[in-house]
């Protein structure tokens, strides 16, 4: 069922936010024999594509077992659900899909009690403590927004919804509710990615000037998913504009895009965004920080995913990846013996998983998710915002985005997203009837270290 957008809804979002931000420590705290005890939080660590044969958590044992159910067995719901089954006190009770054969067969293979044809029966049930959401990208804000009613946590893949109004009335309904809501950005968690988040962390390379990040897939999606899709920026480059800003560490101020068509010809005739198979993008972050994107839908070799962060002390970069290291040495070719990854989920395999086992862990340990619904709202504002630059030729900050949304027409929803954090304060609107609460902007104290960068300090500090 939908669940309206409520005004109290939005302040909720930012009280959670709020208390999110203020807690900001380098080490969690867990409540135990009425003591609070400290210790560090060890995101699980894969040497490769291959899935141990268990994953363990620290401190697991002072946790309660969590009930999970998995909604679509596609392509991307296997692999979480391989993910799930290895993780210690998570079990997969039920799965679903509307095709009810796929269910059948997952559940047969992961050893699932349970398996049906309908979302709405995993989400309702009351043994299940969360869900995982890895149905058609239109379901996703619906689907949340039920999950949340019924008191369950959520991970869900990227888009949470198509819309910024959608986006901010699913991840109200997880805050009013009080549930976990994780959004799939898994390049966070790819471990070349990471170690360049680690070495801006632990400053191996100073502060950051610029930010570089290339991303081209092997071939152009159907005409089909790029119709209606959102334009190349959203259904693409959303992963890297939320790239420079996992490795920049802070909001960004404002964008300018540009895009073209190279490769396919039949979709020059869509709408803005809609008609790029190429584009570029400049993101400029507070202290002079720029970051540049460059994003293509063909590679002719294959997928190209690259990362470079030059700062004060030095430069750290990620290099293509390939399925070996092995080189061929002949006269008439020197160079790796593989070609690039040509498939997605072989090329971020041990991203998908990772990211799994970091929401089960954060369920067991009752603790936050590593990327939020803010994340996911940020990144998608991101994207809007670099297409309108794109179709009207000029720099765009985000605040203006949210203010075209929230604030065209004025009123409490713009005045109330205006007096919180829960929108960066890059992100704000800027709307002129704002000038009313000033005074109760001026007395809120502004924290410095997001939640997103202090989740990922705790990993390499």
């Amino acid at each position: 069922m939908m669940i309206p957008l409520r005004h109290t809804s939005i302040v909720a979002l930012f009280a959670l936010f709020l208390a999110t931000v203020s807690s900001f420590q380098l080490h969690t705290h867990t409540s135990i024999g009425g003591q609070m005890k400290s210790r560090k939080s060890h995101l699980t660590i894969f040497a490769d594509e291959s899935m141990p044969e268990a994953v363990s958590f620290d401190g697991k044992d002072e946790h309660k077992d969590v009930n999970v159910g998995v909604i679509g067995c596609g392509r991307i719901g296997l692999v979480h659900l391989a993910a799930i089954k290895k993780c210690p006190g998570v079990n997969v009770i039920m799965v679903s899909n509307p095709t009810v054969s796929k269910a059948e067969a997952a559940a047969k293979e992961y050893d699932v009690p349970r398996f049906t044809a309908d979302a709405m029966d995993v989400i309702t049930d009351k043994e299940v403590d969360a869900v995982w959401i890895c149905s058609p990208s239109n379901v996703h804000a619906e689907q949340i927004k039920a999950a949340a009613e019924n008191g369950k946590h959520v991970f869900c893949e990227k888009p949470i919804a198509t819309s910024l109004p959608e986006t901010v009335e699913a991840i109200n309904a997880c805050s009013d509710a009080g549930v976990k809501l994780m959004i799939g950005l898994q390049r966070r968690f790819d471990p070349n990615f990471l170690r360049v988040k680690q070495a801006v962390i632990n400053r191996e390379v100073g502060t950051p000037i610029t930010v570089k990040v290339c991303s081209r897939d092997p071939s152009p999606p159907p005409f089909e998913y790029v119709k209606d899709g959102g334009g190349i920026f959203a259904d693409m480059a959303v992963h890297d504009l939320d790239m420079t800003r996992f490795l920049v560490g802070e909001d960004p101020i404002e964008i300018m895009a540009t895009g073209s068509c190279h490769i396919d010809k039949s979709i020059e005739g869509l709408e803005g965004a809609e008609a790029f198979d190429t584009a570029q993008a400049v993101v400029r972050y507070p202290g002079g920080v720029t970051a540049m994107i460059d994003v293509c839908r063909q590679s002719s070799y294959g997928y190209d995913q690259r990362a470079e962060l030059l700062g004060t002390g030095g430069m750290v970069l990620t290099e293509n990846m390939y399925p070996s290291t092995a080189k061929i040495y002949k006269p008439a070719f020197t160079g790796n013996a593989d070609m690039p990854y040509d498939f997605f989920l072989s090329r971020y395999n041990e991203a998908y998983v990772r990211e799994t086992v970091a929401f089960c862990e954060a369920l067991v340990k009752g603790e936050e998710a590593p990327c939020t619904g803010q994340d996911g709202l940020i990144a998608l504002v991101m994207a809007i915002a670099a297409g309108i630059s794109a179709e009207e030729n000029r720099w765009v900050r985000f605040d203006e985005v949210v203010s075209r949304v929230f604030c065209e027409k004025g009123g409490s929803q713009c005045s109330m997203l205006a007096m919180s954090d829960a929108i960066p304060s890059g992100f704000q609107p800027t709307a002129p009837d704002m000038s009313h609460i000033g005074d109760l902007l001026n007395e809120k104290p502004k924290s410095k270290t997001s939640f997103f960068t202090s989740f990922w300090e705790k990993q390499f500090l």
